[in-house]
């Protein structure tokens, strides 16, 4: 199939351009913009609306934004993600279709080139990319259970890019079938006055009609770069057969393993791809993801269908890694992995760490799934035995900001460090309320009669319990507070997303978006401010 000429190329990314350049600066509930400089926040709890949490509902296979309306191996479900560093990305795509049932033949993932087209906006120069491909399957050992395999999945890394570039692109087979013509622009040059100009941080994201108001929501304020903090597409509240429920321990207590129904994934995909298939999608895993199958084989759908950039980071798992987006290095880290002193994981990050030149890349950004600092009864203090794993290492090399998702709602601390406010310590921001049908948290563990038992905070990794009592601060001797914390700065059980825009080495504008209200109107916001002066980098080597 013919490349398109590059004046049929250009029209709708023309048209992009114009949407862009209209784009407005966010408007805040307040004509004055806090900074964390005038923290620590009196802890603000926003009003419960139950009226607002509505339609948590997923998108049935007939919805036209999840159906398959290509032929044959047309490419489908195109997406790019980063590289380590600005001059690399990755092209995804699927080509053929999924099969599901009790006698499935994989496809043969060689019987299809893997071949990209791109050239520079208005260059008129094209380039020719190759890369890989391979099938997946969701195989159950159980007679009753219906087998899944992919279509072919292809990935193929586009090099030697030009920072901050707007770049047109093709995807496909020649001999067999291409796609039509998609763009992206590259991330900016490593450096201390170098950013993306708006990150997009959404997580527990899901495919249920809150989901399309999310992201209707996100593309409106035009994103350079999205990050889904793990929880994709909750396949696996699926039996084989596609029955779904809210909760699957509940629905389907006689199941002798956690289903999930593959097809989810696709739908996912064909959703996503008007937005993904030009602003960069960075992912790291949630509980929801690992989909456990024959053989104890897990994240088998995630692994396969996602890119990242883990060799260039130099980590061994597609599970943790870390990239550069302008003057930000983010760390991706996994807490369904190893994660403790002895871990491949843990000698990775303090590894990546020690290798961050802070002049050169100012923000130091981590994410994973499951909050450290939550103050909702769900999910309450679970992931304590990473946090006292990992939490002084990130400390000591002044982590600025920390996304995570896994409790479906919206909270942003103050600055904190063990349970304790501490002017050097991150701002951890929770932001699980894209759109999942597991329904949003509502209730707090310092409301009366909400408090879980210790034993209930069971690691979701280890098993284990790391969470106790606490011993100082105004809740000693208890589990939970009696008030909301002090660390918690606020909170807000409503579907949304969060948009990041780093204006300098030392401040940065963080905006969250309800899905209830109107479009740039931001219903938390505030300027996160560095003080490297104030909190110099502590290194140290915990292996000797």
């Amino acid at each position: 199939m013919a490349i398109l000429p590059l004046s049929l190329a250009l029209a709708p990314i023309c048209t992009w351009l114009l949407l862009a350049s209209l784009q407005t600066s966010i408007c805040a509930v307040s004509s004055r913009i806090p900074t964390t400089l005038e923290g620590p926040f009196k802890p603000v709890t926003a009003p419960l609306d139950n009226s607002l949490r509505r339609n948590a509902v997923d998108l049935p296979e007939t919805d036209p934004r999840v159906q398959r309306t290509i032929s044959s191996f047309e490419p489908e479900q195109v997406s790019v993600s980063l590289s380590a560093k600005y001059d690399s990305v990755w092209i995804s795509w699927i080509t053929g279709e999924y099969q599901i049932g009790d006698n499935i033949s994989p496809l043969d993932p060689a019987s299809v080139a893997s071949v990209v087209y791109y050239a520079i906006f208005m260059s008129g120069r094209q380039h020719r990319a190759t890369g890989s491909s391979l099938v997946y399957s969701q195989i159950y050992p159980f007679q009753g259970l219906q087998n899944y395999t992919s279509g072919i999945i292809h990935h193929v890394r586009l090099r030697g890019l030009k920072p901050n570039t707007l770049y047109y692109y093709q995807c496909g087979d020649p001999s067999i079938a291409m796609s039509g013509v998609y763009y992206f622009r590259t991330m900016p040059i490593s450096g201390p006055d170098s950013y993306p100009a708006r990150i997009a941080v959404v997580g527990d994201l899901g495919l249920t009609y809150n989901t399309s108001s999310t992201v209707d929501h996100l593309l409106a304020n035009h994103p350079d770069l999205v990050l889904l903090i793990g929880d994709v597409t909750y396949a696996d509240l699926y039996l084989t057969n596609g029955t779904g429920a809210d909760c699957f321990a509940c629905a389907f207590p006689g199941t002798p393993i956690h289903e999930s129904y593959q097809p989810r994934w696709d739908y996912w995909g064909r959703f996503m791809q008007p937005l993904v298939s030009r602003v960069p999608i960075m992912v790291v895993e949630g509980d929801h993801d690992i989909e456990e199958q024959a053989e104890n084989r897990t994240y088998e759908a995630y692994s396969s269908r996602f890119t990242f950039p883990s060799r260039e980071s130099g980590s061994s798992s597609k599970l943790y890694y870390s990239f550069d987006a302008g003057g930000v290095h983010f760390v991706m880290l996994g807490a369904y992995i190893g994660y403790d002193e002895s871990s491949d994981q843990y000698r990775w990050l303090e590894k990546d760490l020690a290798s961050v030149d802070r002049d050169v890349t100012p923000w130091l950004v981590a994410t994973w799934h499951p909050p450290w600092y939550s103050t909702y009864t769900a999910h309450y203090r679970e992931a304590e035995c990473m946090r006292v794993a990992m939490e002084d290492l990130l400390y000591n090399y002044r982590v600025d900001i920390v996304f995570n998702g896994h409790v479906h709602a919206y909270e942003r601390s103050n600055r904190v460090y063990n349970y304790t406010l501490d002017q050097c310590g991150p701002v951890h921001i929770v932001v699980g309320d894209g759109g999942n049908r597991e329904n949003m948290a509502i209730t707090h563990a310092d409301e009366w009669g909400n408090c879980p038992e210790p034993d209930t905070s069971r690691d979701p990794y280890t098993g284990g319990f790391c969470a106790s009592n606490f011993t100082s601060g105004p809740a000693a001797g208890k589990f939970c507070w009696d008030r909301q914390p002090d660390y918690s700065a606020y909170r807000d059980s409503s579907f949304g997303h969060g948009i990041l825009e780093v204006k300098n080495a030392t401040h940065a504008l963080w905006s969250w978006h309800r899905n209830q209200d109107l479009y740039r109107i931001a219903g938390d916001i505030v300027y996160l401010v560095r003080q490297p002066e104030l909190c110099p980098i502590r290194r140290y080597n915990s292996l000797g």
